[in-house]
């Protein structure tokens, strides 16, 4: 049972006080619990994890950045988000394509720190379906700026391109890392290669 339907359950109870977030105890059920935290985060704006740091690497330095979550593909162990083509995060993504992303849920209390290999994709069919959908949203005009992000200003930023600078970015799962504050005890685990495990927080 998912931890919404949990409290739901619990909020169904004619007197019940506010819900607890009840601690799991299994790992697969952790594991499980985290994607389908990540899946709500795609459709509700208001989630913890809807908007994650993502860190690379530019040249000797670290590089972060505030993203959207916009897909969680489970199947795939794989997270996408958009981003404007000629960003610096897709110059240095393409680079070096390994990457760390944070999440923090205040309402769960629980930390995710997500190391990933990433792929930037600006070709159809996969941009083109995603764009078309996009397209007719006011978030298009994110990407059809006429000068590239970061780029200094001159008497203002122009007319938009009559063609986006679009871009989707997939970061694939390499491993996952949990924790959970806790005033029964702070828990932290790890899902990698190596399997699954809990680990000193």
């Amino acid at each position: 049972m998912s931890i919404e339907r949990r409290r739901d359950a619990h909020a169904a109870r004619p007197g019940a006080g506010p819900a607890p977030v009840a601690r799991i105890e299994s790992l697969g059920l952790l594991h499980r619990a985290c994607w389908q935290e990540l899946e709500r985060a795609t459709r509700e704006r208001e989630h913890g994890w809807r908007t994650l740091t993502l860190a690379t690497v530019d040249g000797d330095h670290a590089d972060a950045r505030t993203v959207v979550l916009r897909e969680a593909d489970t199947a795939a162990q794989c997270l996408r988000f958009y981003t404007d083509a000629r960003s610096r995060k897709v110059g240095q993504a393409r680079a070096r394509p390994l990457g760390t992303l944070l999440a923090w849920c205040p309402r769960l209390s629980w930390q995710l720190r997500l190391r990933v290999r990433l792929q930037v994709d600006t070709a159809e069919p996969s941009v083109g379906t995603r764009w078309s959908q996009l397209r007719l949203t006011p978030s298009a005009q994110d990407y059809m700026s006429p000068l590239a992000p970061g780029t200094p200003l001159a008497g203002g930023a122009g007319t938009p391109d009559t063609e986006a600078h679009f871009a989707v970015v997939e970061a694939t799962i390499v491993s996952m890392d949990w924790l959970e504050l806790h005033a029964e005890g702070h828990r932290r685990a790890v899902f990698d290669a190596q399997g699954e495990r809990w680990v000193q927080p």
